[in-house]
């Protein structure tokens, strides 16, 4: 079984929470509160697991909150490698308004990584074995925006798949600097990386479809949300219809997606059939509330009726 290892510059602890209604000055008393471990590799490597995949995550935490991040690990059980550092882990927080049914994220930047903890992460990944790395989450400060360039080189170094979903300048740094299997950009991220608004589905697939052409990354998948996924290779491009159900929170959707997607790449999926299982997964990942993460019944259920849709998968013509 392919072993997948992944990271997390920039780890949070997730802390969800419900309220009746969110006012601005007034005390706002929630219930209900949930602390999970999280950030992009971390949820990566939660689903991987889900799904019944070899995993590890590799992440950098430090002070106080940092020793909490690694105890909600622990208490789950999963495979974990701890790089620290002298900040803070960050601490984010979601609260559910019942009154209106909207949730509220707030995010924090998270802390300065100091130069030689860079190194120590690069060098904890060059010790690791694994079959592909998959690098998911924010860069924090402190990094270089080419840091997820070398962190790609490593996976080169060890033979090994890279698979990339970040945003920003580590996004930007990092395509066509280093081979790539997967890229998976949300629209905005997307936008913001060809620099350009795109209209419609045609024009998202067509600049997919170039950065596939200019070797930027054998696949790029850019979710839509609810809308689904389009999904460019050298096979062509084609439009994945999200299945619908009842949302709940989309906290770690496109997480989910990216652990789903990237085990049915390994497992020798089609790179369509990848597609649907990935899709199942961020959608599966709706029907939890606050920041758990989906259900491995939830995704396989999900996947199954996707495979039988004849409306799931639409080719695009460019």
């Amino acid at each position: 079984m392919p072993r997948i290892l992944t990271l997390s510059l920039n780890p949070t602890i997730d802390v969800s929470s419900e309220a009746d209604i969110v006012r601005p000055t007034h005390k706002t008393r929630t219930r209900n509160e949930v602390f999970e471990p999280g950030g992009g590799g971390i949820n990566v490597a939660r689903v991987v697991r889900e799904l019944g995949a070899d995993t590890e995550a590799l992440c950098l935490a430090g002070g106080a909150s940092g020793v909490l991040l690694d105890e909600l690990l622990a208490r789950i059980n999963l495979p974990r490698r701890i790089i620290h550092i002298a900040g803070n882990t960050r601490i984010a927080l979601m609260v559910f308004e019942h009154s209106t049914g909207l949730e509220y994220r707030f995010i924090p930047s998270g802390p300065h990584i100091a130069a030689e903890e860079v190194e120590a992460c690069l060098a904890a990944l060059r010790q690791s074995q694994f079959d592909c790395l998959v690098a998911s989450g924010s860069v924090p400060a402190g990094c270089e925006p080419d840091i997820l360039a070398r962190v790609g080189a490593v996976a080169v170094e060890h033979g090994a798949a890279f698979v990339l979903d970040s945003s920003g300048a580590g996004l930007t740094a990092t395509i066509g600097r280093t081979p790539i299997r997967l890229v998976k950009p949300s629209l905005n991220e997307f936008q913001a990386l060809v620099g350009r608004p795109l209209e419609g589905v045609t024009e998202v697939a067509g600049a997919a479809m170039a950065f596939v052409a200019a070797g930027k990354s054998e696949i790029v998948a850019v979710t839509l949300g609810m809308d689904g996924a389009v999904i460019a290779s050298d096979e062509g491009a084609i439009r994945i219809r999200a299945p619908k159900v009842e949302t709940r929170s989309a906290v770690g959707a496109g997480d989910s997606f990216v652990a789903a997607m990237t085990m049915g790449l390994l497992e020798g999926q089609s790179i369509a059939d990848a597609a649907l299982l990935g899709t199942a997964a961020g959608a599966a990942a709706a029907l939890s509330p606050g920041t758990g993460i989906c259900a491995r019944p939830d995704i396989l259920r999900l996947y199954e009726a996707l495979t039988v849709d004849p409306d799931a998968i639409e080719t695009l013509s460019l």
